[in-house]
């Protein structure tokens, strides 16, 4: 029976490590994606494209912020399923 409790707790461990992960991955897309458009390499309204970005990987952006330097900074939300939701945050832009 503990085992069985151990290894439950630890599945779970491991959903919500991927979770967190596939959520981080998203927002650093999107914010790639979306300091791209800002700085004019590619169409399209910045935070449009971080949107459409992370739908891609089945996340959900939650904030798109434009910021000075040709900077973006997205949040994003993923089901994590039993464990609610996984959080990811980016900030991408031009190099220092």
């Amino acid at each position: 029976m503990v085992v069985v409790m151990v290894m439950s707790l630890l599945l779970l461990l491991a959903q919500a490590s991927a979770a967190a992960s596939r959520a981080a991955a998203a927002a650093d897309l999107a914010a790639l994606a979306a300091a791209d458009a800002l700085r004019g390499v590619s169409a399209g309204e910045p935070c449009d494209v971080a949107a459409a970005v992370a739908a891609r990987h089945k996340a959900t952006l939650v904030s798109c912020t434009l910021g000075g330097g040709q900077s973006v900074e997205v949040s994003t939300e993923l089901p994590a399923g039993l464990l609610g939701v996984a959080t990811g945050r980016a900030k991408a832009g031009p190099p220092p």
